[in-house]
């Protein structure tokens, strides 16, 4: 059960990722229609990650690093940049998306590529902090998030 919740926000994320490419792929193709539909898809996906993450964080925790303690350092670096690129992309996320319904699409335009790089290297970190924490190494005990963020 320790690694369920954390495969499922994980593979969201990862399908938001990949539909992200895929909706960047629609619009440069003019495909407006396409795209919209991906990217609300794309939205969705992410949301259930969060939602998925949120929910784990607040009930269970957050699982500490299990690896060896000379590439302990390095994770928690690679882990901090994550989550500050996953915030800043959220909210760029948001954003963008509002622009988009709202028609505003000279300024979704502006912002909408530059959200679609943050995202899908906030995809592909998340990806690789879950094979870090869960495949290549054992995961360490459950415990509160800025332990886990911070290595306390």
């Amino acid at each position: 059960m320790h690694i369920l919740l954390p495969t499922i926000s994980t593979t969201f994320i990862a399908i938001s990722g990949i539909l992200v490419a895929f909706g960047w792929y629609f619009i440069r193709s003019r495909q407006t229609e396409k795209h919209i539909k991906t990217m609300k898809w794309a939205a969705v996906c992410a949301t259930i990650f969060f939602i998925t993450y949120v929910s784990r964080t607040a009930l269970v925790g957050n699982t500490l690093f299990g690896g060896p303690d000379s590439v302990r350092i390095f994770y928690q670096i690679f882990l901090l940049f994550h989550i500050v690129l996953a915030t800043v992309g959220g909210v760029m996320g948001l954003v963008t998306l509002y622009y988009g319904y709202k028609r505003k699409y000279d300024k979704h335009k502006k912002i909408g590529p530059w959200t679609s790089v943050v995202w899908f290297a906030t995809s592909i970190t998340g990806v690789t902090v879950y094979t870090l924490l869960y495949l290549i190494y054992p995961g360490g005990e459950t415990t509160g998030v800025l332990d886990v963020i911070f290595g306390w």
